[in-house]
């Protein structure tokens, strides 16, 4: 057994809540909420963006997750956000699929569903895939974290931290395996 693997038990054994990632290198600890969540959508998330060279969203991503454990939440939400959005581009990028300078998610999602990445047939049963991509993690990152919190100081919970981080993983495994299909 590897010191990975024997830290990474001695985590496990005394419900600490952390997992160290050797992946990208040279590796970082991250908080695990949930055992089913890490192993269903955080884990094939980062493996998926690592296997395909998307180093951009991949960096992101481990930011949220550094964000996160430090409690820093609203760094959380906005580094989840840019990994979504950096995925995005980075599947339009390695397709040759145009999208406009400076794109957020709404059309990011258009150019995506535009050139195809999933089939046209299912377009109209995927619109409420759509809808959730659009209205999920970009609105409670924007009503959360971006634009200017006005005069009173705004504090984002551990749980909405924690489900924009499962969310923007959901999200990416799910383009990053359209994307491998396509």
């Amino acid at each position: 057994m590897d010191a990975v693997e024997i830290l990474n038990r001695r985590f496990r054994e005394h419900d600490l809540g952390y997992e160290y990632v050797a992946k990208p290198s040279p590796g970082t600890i991250i908080r695990i909420d949930s055992q089913f969540v890490h192993a269903e959508m955080i884990e094939p998330a980062i493996a998926s963006l690592y296997s395909a060279g998307f180093d951009g969203p991949l960096d992101e991503f481990m930011a949220a997750h550094k964000s996160y454990r430090h409690g820093d939440n609203k760094a959380a939400m906005n580094e989840a956000l840019k990994a979504f959005e950096s995925t995005m581009k980075a599947i339009c990028d390695a397709k040759g699929w145009q999208y406009p300078d400076h794109a957020t998610a709404q059309p990011l999602i258009a150019a995506l569903f535009l050139n195809g990445l999933l089939p046209s047939d299912l377009q109209s049963y995927f619109g409420g895939i759509r809808s959730v991509l659009e209205s999920g993690v970009p609105t409670a990152r924007n009503r959360r974290s971006a634009h200017g919190q006005g005069a009173e100081v705004t504090n984002v919970p551990d749980h909405l931290a924690a489900f924009t981080l499962h969310l923007t993983a959901s999200n990416i495994v799910f383009l990053m395996e359209s994307y491998r299909a396509s």
